[in-house]
């Protein structure tokens, strides 16, 4: 069943982040583990506001993971 809004018309899917950089140069590591980062505060927002709730559980613990990864990673990268 495709959500709806009170007045009868679909709800758009949120806008995710842009994982685009802004040049064709590629991210270094820290440019990258800080767009990883927004986009799982993008994520933790949409599951707070109450978006896919048949996959929230699944996808609370895939930010729960993510959050983890990105912990380990800054660690590791610290000169």
């Amino acid at each position: 069943m495709a959500p709806s809004s009170v007045n009868g018309a679909p709800e758009r899917e949120p806008a995710a982040p842009s994982s685009e950089p802004l040049n064709n140069e590629p991210l270094n590591n820290q440019d990258l583990l800080r767009q990883l980062g927004d986009d799982r505060r993008w994520l933790l927002q949409q599951l707070d506001g109450g978006q896919w709730p048949e996959l929230r559980l699944d996808l609370a613990a895939l930010e729960r993971e993510l959050g983890q990864l990105l912990e380990q990673a800054s660690e590791a990268l610290k000169p």
